[in-house]
């Protein structure tokens, strides 16, 4: 006996990394598994015409309200088909960070299970009970509701061998997103977890979660070179971006990628770096180029050393930031950084710093994130035990440069960080653009405002993108279906 799949998700910018491996994970075991993208076709119709009997989501916070109700309508259209052929009901199934943090998330109507933590033996563990025609209480990683009751089970030990996993089944992803397919710019993982402890991010409640395993795991060179090769053969691709928290962690497995990528793939890639780490070991960068990265991101999030420090707990000074960005350029590498704005105890003074501090940097493109309290993690508390956070967590912004749910001293303060979000790239990128700037965000909220910056932005960003960051050939018609694409992104 077989389960049926479906995952439902609202719109994709870039590959989902999780859902392909569960994907994978579920097939080899001989499950059907199939995808649907809001944004690409009607959720419902296909739902009732692939019949699954499980619904799967993969949550961030912020996005939990309009999965719950998209997961109503399909539950709505799916019960009298499945009451009608004498079918158990539909199970719905909740993962990714916000249930595995906000695992209440259970309480909802129409859940019916979440998901904590890694989700490729939970996943298959529903699938397979399932397909037996009953939930059991042994089952790891989940908080379900059975016969009236909340069961809540520990979580199983994360994969610690990641090249044993299958290949991540991108065809479900492209088959039902013709943009991801064509392309040239793909997106790949290596490794799972990070070493630090940021208090923004989710990863020190991961650690929390499961203490008695290492924080990071890493598939083999050879394991990802594969993949590279496969997708390569099938599908465009021209750059590759690594999406791993962090990509120098093992010098040793990087000096191995430095010796056969450059013959076995040749592309160029992005990936993810610390400014202390490359500091302290700038033999890291030279393993990255003489690999063929074109770009590497690095994380500045704020100028103010006891922000960064106390508050972030990033480990790292102001002179390392700016070290670190001549030292890659040196190396004959762009660099990016992310940035995050309307911090806890921040000023906007302290925004324009960062500004400031990018530019000294030399940043190729400036990312620009308003700060979002998410529940477990220790800023999320942090703001909320400070009365900061006035609302619920629906209030939470889908996207983390949309709004601030924070209470500043006026809204108009408030306002002036949230449209510095819109700006502060063209702020880094032109300095002489700096007093336009302090004029402009003074301007209120209202559709003329919003939607010209909301230009701005999206127009600077994706020009930096595809020019600078990720440069690719493209032809004026894949030129203008990327464009339409981008634009549709709510972000």
């Amino acid at each position: 006996m077989t389960s049926r799949i479906l995952f439902v998700s609202q719109e994709l910018s870039y590959e989902p990394q999780g859902i392909m491996s569960l994907s994978a994970v579920l097939k080899q075991a001989g499950h059907e598994v199939a995808l649907t993208v809001a944004t690409e076709e009607d959720p419902v119709a296909r739902a009732v015409s692939y019949q699954p009997d499980i619904l799967a989501y993969s949550v961030m916070t912020g996005s939990q309200a309009g999965y719950l109700a998209l997961n109503q309508q399909l539950r709505a259209a799916l019960a009298p088909i499945r009451s009608a052929a004498g079918k158990q009901p539909i199970f719905s199934a909740f993962g990714g960070p916000h249930p595995t943090f906000f695992s209440q998330m259970i309480e909802e109507p129409g859940v019916d299970g979440v998901c904590r933590g890694e989700g490729e033996g939970a996943l298959l563990d529903l699938a397979d009970c399932l397909a037996q025609g009953a939930l059991g209480p042994e089952m790891s990683n989940w908080w379900f509701k059975l016969d009236g009751h909340i069961v809540k089970s520990p979580v199983r030990p994360l994969v610690r061998e990641l090249s044993t996993l299958p290949t991540p089944d991108r065809a479900l992803v492209y088959d039902r997103h013709p943009q991801l397919a064509q392309s040239a710019i793909k997106h790949f993982i290596t490794s799972r977890g990070c070493p630090f402890n940021c208090s923004y991010c989710f990863n020190h409640a991961l650690h929390e979660l499961y203490p008695r395993e290492r924080r990071h795991y890493r598939r083999t060179v050879d394991d990802v070179i594969g993949e590279v090769q496969t997708v390569r053969a099938r599908w465009p691709l021209e750059h590759v971006v690594f999406v791993d928290d962090l990509f120098i962690v093992d010098k040793v497995w990087l000096k191995e990628l430095a010796e056969k990528w450059p013959a076995a793939v040749g592309l160029p890639f992005f990936c993810n770096v610390q400014a202390s780490l490359v500091v302290k070991q700038p033999e890291l960068l030279t393993l990255l180029r003489q690999a063929g990265c074109h770009t590497v991101s690095m994380g500045i999030e704020s100028a103010d050393d006891r922000i960064r420090t106390e508050l972030l707990h990033r480990r790292m000074t102001r002179e390392e930031i700016v070290t670190a960005g001549r030292l890659v350029r040196e190396t004959g590498m762009h660099v990016t950084a992310t940035n995050i704005l309307g911090l806890p105890t921040s000023t906007l003074e302290d925004d324009f710093a960062t500004m400031h501090l990018n530019r000294e940097a030399q940043i190729s493109y400036a990312h620009a994130f308003l700060f979002q309290p998410y529940p477990g993690t220790e800023l999320g508390k942090f703001a909320r035990d400070k009365g900061l956070v006035p609302g619920t967590l629906d209030d939470f912004s889908e996207v983390a440069w949309e709004r601030s749910i924070l209470t500043f001293e006026s809204k108009e303060a408030k306002t002036r960080v949230e449209h510095l979000q819109r700006l502060f790239g063209i702020g880094v990128e032109w300095p002489r653009l700096e007093p336009l700037i302090r004029r402009l965000i003074n301007l209120p909220h209202n559709l003329v405002t919003d939607t010209l910056f909301w230009w701005v932005h999206k127009l600077h960003k994706g020009y930096a993108i595809y020019r600078r960051v990720h440069p690719i050939r493209m032809h004026p018609t894949e030129l203008f279906k990327l464009t339409r694409h981008y634009i549709r992104l709510r972000g």
